[in-house]
C-alpha cells in the first residue's frame, strides 16, 4: 500500500507526482495543478519518461500507468485515492478536500469508484495509437530488467 524511502534517498522534502503525460485528460488535470502550484511544493514526474524513482520503491511501468502514484514530504508512496489526497494537500483550495477526505474516511469509500475509474482508464489508454508504442516500450524495457 504506502512504501517509505527517506529523503536523504530521494532528494528535498517535496511532494512528487507521477503522471501518465501521454494521456490527454491526465494532462490537462496536472496543467490544472501546476498551475495553482504556485509556491512550487509538487515536483511532476511523467512516468513516460521517467521511472528511475517508481522502480526504487519496486512500481513497474505498468503498474504507474494503472494508477496515480504521489511520493508526498515524508517520504510516503501512495496511490488511488491517497494520491490524490497527498496531492490535494499541497495546493490551494483542494486542501479543504483532503482533509475532508481523511477526517471523514471517505477513502475507502472512494477508493472502489476511482478503481473502476482507472481501469477504464488505462484499457483506454492501451487502445490508443501514441500508447501503442510508448506502453509496449515500457512493458519491454520492465520485462527485460524483471
Amino acid at each position: 500500500m504506502a512504501s517509505k524511502l527517506t529523503h536523504s534517498q530521494t532528494g528535498p522534502a517535496q511532494t512528487i507526482v507521477f503522471y501518465d503525460g501521454g494521456c490527454a485528460l491526465c494532462s490537462r488535470e496536472i496543467q490544472h495543478y501546476s498551475r495553482l502550484d504556485r509556491q512550487r511544493r509538487i515536483e511532476w514526474l511523467d512516468i513516460n519518461r521517467e521511472t528511475t524513482l517508481l522502480n526504487a520503491f519496486g512500481v513497474t511501468f505498468d503498474q504507474a500507468m494503472r494508477r496515480l502514484h504521489v511520493l508526498d514530504r515524508n517520504g510516503v508512496l501512495v496511490h488511488g485515492v491517497r494520491a490524490f489526497a497527498a496531492l490535494w494537500s499541497e495546493l490551494p483550495y483542494y486542501r479543504v478536500v483532503s482533509r475532508l477526505l481523511y477526517s471523514t474516511r471517505a477513502i475507502r469509500l472512494i477508493e472502489p469508484l476511482y478503481a473502476r475509474f482507472a481501469l477504464w482508464r488505462y484499457n483506454r489508454r492501451l487502445k490508443s495509437d501514441f500508447c501503442y508504442e510508448s506502453c509496449q516500450d515500457g512493458y519491454a524495457q520492465h520485462r527485460g530488467s524483471s
